[in-house]
């Protein structure tokens, strides 16, 4: 553990209440998201000093990725830390094996990022700094990213249902932390791999900053004053891509009539919005214009499907998706269903869920005297609705239904011994129905594509 207690430092406490208290009204939720480093120890001790004034609840969140062969002393760091203060805390076990092919740095950010948007608060406070900010504009500079990259980082960045992301140290220099730190004796923890400058942030601020400084002193400030031009420039796209948006985007879908009507720069602002707006990375420059193009040339029923960073784009119907991409299903893959009320799926990309009704359904008596399973499309199935037509097949009922075709072989199937019974979510055999006053059972899907 790093200890010293040598210089001073200016208000941090002052500047914090100043960021925070307009935007986080009393008695909110607030979730730190605690590493053991010591930018978010200084923003822990911070908040404590801050929450009771202002009724805020805090709590914190570690992410226990299992690179280092001192995560699991992080942890116990950081739960150590968390109960002398009274703060509950929760440690989070993430896999990077799955994502690693983005490279460590960006594999351990997106599985933090996922980590803290899926937890039940109102704001996640972030220890993000001044020198964060630098090497990140400079970092995103050098990916040749576009306006919305080059804006880095916000000191106040609200999500569409999430937890809106608080990033107060943002205007302070990492020596400021450390000065701090030092002044009030805390304790934290290193991470060796910071002094790897194979890492490109590493590198950046280990062997180029220096360097740098000799000649511009103040460039951490002069870059966070150009990374907030940026974001200005950011939000006037933004501004025109949703007037551009207008009439042609439903929140889901947006309409590739109004990619073709618009110039090319244009079109790939709001291609660019929309795939921000569904929460999808963004594409390289080539990739984008690709997508645009074939969006833009494919006739009505043609099928389109570009992909990048395990992201899809599709058209169908005249509108434009975008889904997480989905590996090939297995041949011949099934999965008994015992009366569960809800199956995750991922590798179908959704969830099962099985609504216990009255009258409505699928018998459960039926279901009861079978070996019910899960099954996936193989071709020719064939499923009757209603008693009194013919049987339709599965191909007709995924058009009627205005199914994309990319999610079909994604679409779980219930059987009844060799019997397809249901196409959760679309329709269940007759023979199966449950009689009015029965017992039933509700299949539901629900793709998150």
């Amino acid at each position: 553990m790093a200890n010293s207690r040598k210089s001073k430092s200016s208000d941090l406490s002052g500047r914090v209440a100043d960021a925070l208290v307009p935007v986080v009204p009393a008695g909110s939720s607030i979730l730190l998201g605690l590493s053991g480093g010591v930018d978010s120890v200084v923003l822990l001790h911070l908040l404590l000093q801050l929450a009771p004034r202002h009724s805020w609840q805090l709590s914190a969140l570690h992410v226990h990725h299992g690179i280092s062969m001192q995560a699991d002393a992080w942890a116990a760091f950081c739960r150590e830390l968390c109960a002398r203060h009274g703060i509950p805390l929760q440690v989070e076990h993430v896999d990077i094996a799955p994502v690693r092919a983005m490279g460590v740095e960006a594999a351990a950010r997106e599985l933090r990022h996922a980590a803290l948007a899926c937890q039940p608060v109102q704001f996640i406070a972030l220890a993000h700094h001044q020198d964060d900010q630098a090497e990140t504009l400079l970092l995103q500079l050098l990916r040749g990213s576009g306006v919305r990259g080059a804006s880095a980082m916000a000191a106040i960045q609200p999500r569409t249902a999430l937890p809106v992301l608080l990033r107060p140290l943002l205007d302070i220099p990492r020596a400021g932390l450390l000065a701090y730190a030092n002044q009030h004796g805390l304790a934290w923890v290193e991470d060796e791999s910071n002094a790897d400058d194979r890492y490109p942030r590493n590198f950046l601020r280990h062997r180029v900053l220096p360097v740098l400084a000799q000649h511009f002193p103040a460039y951490r400030a002069t870059l966070a004053r150009s990374a907030g031009h940026f974001a200005e420039a950011a939000e006037l796209m933004d501004m025109l891509a949703e007037q551009d948006a207008s009439g042609a985007f439903d929140g889901m879908l947006l309409a590739v009539a109004r990619l073709q009507q618009l110039g090319t720069v244009r079109a790939k602002n709001l291609l660019r919005w929309f795939l921000h707006q569904r929460g999808a990375l963004p594409p390289e420059q080539a990739r984008l214009e690709e997508m645009l193009r074939q969006l833009c040339s494919a006739q009505a029923n043609a099928r389109v499907c570009v992909g990048w960073a395990g992201w899809e784009v599709h058209s169908y119907r005249g509108k434009v998706h975008v889904c997480h991409a989905l590996p090939e299903p297995e041949p011949g893959w099934r999965l008994p269903w015992r009366d569960e009320e809800e199956l995750a799926l991922p590798q179908l990309g959704g969830v099962l869920r099985f609504v216990r009704s009255t009258g409505e359904g699928l018998s459960r008596e039926k279901l009861q005297a079978a070996q019910v399973t899960i099954r996936l499309r193989c071709g020719e199935e064939r499923l009757r609705p209603d008693a009194a037509r013919p049987a339709r097949t599965l191909k007709y009922l995924f058009q009627e239904r205005g199914v994309p075709p990319w999610q079909r072989e994604h679409w779980p199937l219930l059987y009844c011994d060799e019997l397809l019974v249901a196409v959760p979510g679309i329709a269940a055999a007759s023979e199966y129905r449950a009689a009015p006053g029965e017992e039933a059972v509700v299949a539901e899907w629900v793709s998150a594509t």
